[in-house]
């Protein structure tokens, strides 16, 4: 077997080349190895069961490519979790290893995925983490979901139609690149790091960065004191990154869109007089 293997975020394609060149261990030989790790605590043999199943972690890692995460930091993490469960490997059970480490390795992996992508804060409970992993395989086409694709998923994973409508929401919404893509310049799209200025001045950016973030406490806390139906259609017609129509939540809450666009123009005047009186406070 190789010891000189690099991480896959050096060259990930003549790792995975490497990879699938170290041969796989038959039963006898992961239980004699497993066994003088597990009771003599040999290095060496855990290494060797690692480096074995590294290519049961790229085909797990390759299932996670839906997310817009590099599939180098996915086998990373993966190799993690592969690692943690040769760790914790009991041999005298009469289980394979690569059974047993399949969990560890999707555990790591999701981790990996709910705090590094942009609905982490969606994704907090068990549930959630149900819906954010199977919306994509649930969906029978690429469409908008409708109100009764959504009340048959919510019904399936144990959650809400608004949380099924908010995830898809910002599983199709789109991400902007900070630094310049090779596609920009064809699409039309332009990466904000073309339009920074050369000369930026500090006192500026403190001033510029302490105004945001007491108008964003301000925000927040007039959010905080509306009614939870007034709170979410807020944030669903202004806040979300794809924004819902009146008659999307007027489908939601079983009301009229007029309804909700007096709901919508109630709490926004909330906002606005909460928010006035702060800044009339802050200056």
């Amino acid at each position: 077997m190789p010891t000189n293997l690099t991480a896959p975020g050096v060259n990930l394609g003549a790792y995975i080349n490497t990879v699938h060149h170290i041969p796989i261990l038959t039963p006898d030989e992961e239980r004699e190895l497993a066994k003088r790790y597990y009771q003599d605590g040999d290095v060496e043999a855990a290494r060797l069961l690692v480096m074995s199943h590294l290519r049961f972690v790229i085909h797990i890692a390759r299932s996670y490519s839906g997310y817009g995460l590099s599939q180098a930091d996915l086998i990373q993490e993966g190799n993690l979790g592969l690692m943690k469960a040769v760790k914790r490997f009991d041999p005298t059970k009469g289980v394979r290893l690569v059974s047993f480490a399949v969990h560890w390795i999707k555990a790591e992996i999701h981790e990996f995925v709910i705090k590094n992508w942009r609905i982490v804060k969606v994704a907090t409970t068990k549930a959630h983490r149900k819906l954010f992993f199977n919306l994509r395989s649930l969906k029978k086409s690429s469409n908008q979901l409708s109100l009764e694709e959504a009340e048959a998923i919510a019904k399936d994973l144990n959650v809400t139609v608004k949380q099924v409508l908010e995830m898809e929401s910002r599983l199709t919404s789109y991400d902007a690149s900070f630094e310049l893509q090779d596609s920009d310049d064809e699409d039309g799209r332009y990466a904000p790091q073309l339009f920074l200025e050369d000369g930026v001045n500090p006192a500026e950016m403190v001033e510029d960065a302490d105004w945001e973030e007491n108008t964003t406490t301000a925000l927040k806390e007039a959010m905080d004191g509306l009614d939870e139906r007034s709170r979410d259609i807020i944030t669903q017609r202004w806040l979300a990154d794809q924004k819902s129509t009146l008659h999307d939540l007027a489908a939601v809450y079983n009301i009229s869109a007029e309804r909700v666009r007096q709901i919508e123009k109630n709490a926004m005047d909330k906002i606005r007089e909460a928010m006035t009186i702060d800044e009339m406070l802050f200056d």
